[in-house]
C-alpha cells in the first residue's frame, strides 16, 4: 500500500482538528474575556532508507540521505492571552482587567478557578458573584442600604450611602497571576483551572507588583479577530483539499498498477 494514502490521511485529520479550533474561536467572538486558541502541529516518524553520511561501496561518504515522512499530528493547542478590546457597558458591577491578572472565583466544591470575565452580579445576599452565581474571592458583600458602588483602579470596592454619608469600603478585589498562563486548563463558563504546567499562583493588589489595574463599567471582549480567523479558515480548507488531491492521485496510481497487462 502506498505511504501517500496514510500520510495524506494524517494531514486531513490535522486540518480537521485545526478547523475545529478555529470554529470554536469564531463561536466565542462575543464571549467576554475569551482567549483564542491556536493549533500547533508536528511531523511524524521518518523512515530512513539511507542515512546521511553513509559510506558507499567506493569508500566515499554520501552527503545526503534518503528519508520519507509519514505525515503530521497535532502537538498542542495554545491559548493566546493577548488583551481583548474594551467594551463600555456603564454597568457599575462590570469590571475589566487592564494588563496581567485573573479574578479568583470560588466553585461549589470549594476549589478555585480563574477568569478574565468581570461581568459580576449581586446575589440575594449582596455577594459579588459571577453570572453562574459563583462568589468572587476575597468575598465582597454589598449591603442593601448602598445607593451606589465605586470600584477603584486598585480594586478597592466602596459603596455610597444616602443622606450625604461618606463612602464606605466594603472589600478589595484581588488579581492572580501564573508563570505560564498558557498552561491553564479551560473548563468552560469563561473559567480556567490551575495545572502543574501553569505554575504556582501568586495573588496581588491591582496595579502593584506587575499586576494589571481594573476599570469599572467596562468589559474585556474576546481577543478573536474575525478577519484573521476567516483567513485561517480558508488556508485550512485549501490544505485539506490538497491532501484529498494527494489521496486521489495515489488511488489513480494504484488503479493503473492494478490494470497493468503483459
Amino acid at each position: 500500500m502506498m505511504r501517500a494514502l496514510w500520510t495524506s490521511a494524517s494531514g486531513m485529520l490535522t486540518q480537521q482538528f485545526n478547523m475545529d479550533v478555529l470554529s470554536n474561536n469564531l463561536a466565542n467572538v462575543n464571549t467576554s474575556g475569551f482567549k483564542k486558541s491556536r493549533a500547533e502541529f508536528q511531523d511524524l516518524l521518518y523512515e530512513h532508507l539511507r542515512r546521511a553520511g553513509t559510506i558507499d561501496s567506493m569508500g566515499q561518504q554520501l552527503p545526503l540521505g534518503v528519508e520519507v515522512g509519514h505525515g503530521a499530528k497535532v502537538s498542542a493547542t495554545q491559548k493566546i492571552f493577548t488583551q481583548g478590546d474594551v467594551t463600555n457597558t456603564g454597568n457599575p458591577l462590570d469590571v475589566m482587567v487592564q494588563g496581567h491578572g485573573f479574578f479568583q472565583i470560588v466553585m461549589p466544591d470549594g476549589t478555585m478557578q480563574y477568569t478574565r470575565d468581570g461581568s459580576f452580579k449581586s446575589d440575594g445576599s449582596g455577594r459579588l458573584v459571577t453570572t453562574d452565581g459563583h462568589p468572587v474571592e476575597p468575598a465582597i458583600t454589598i449591603p442593601p442600604e448602598a445607593t451606589g458602588v465605586v470600584i477603584r483602579s486598585n480594586g478597592q470596592v466602596e459603596i455610597t450611602l444616602p443622606l450625604g454619608q461618606p463612602n464606605q469600603t466594603v472589600g478589595q478585589l484581588m488579581l492572580t497571576r501564573f508563570p505560564n498562563p498558557a498552561g491553564l486548563e479551560s473548563v468552560g463558563e469563561n473559567m480556567f483551572a490551575a495545572t502543574d504546567a501553569s505554575g504556582n499562583m501568586s495573588e496581588g493588589v491591582p496595579g502593584q507588583e506587575g499586576f494589571g489595574t481594573v476599570a469599572q463599567g467596562f468589559l474585556e471582549a474576546s481577543n478573536v479577530k474575525v478577519v484573521e480567523e476567516m483567513v485561517n479558515l480558508i488556508v485550512t480548507q485549501r490544505a485539506y483539499e490538497v491532501n484529498t488531491k494527494a489521496i486521489q492521485a495515489s488511488d489513480e496510481m494504484l488503479s493503473q498498477a492494478n490494470n497493468l497487462r503483459k
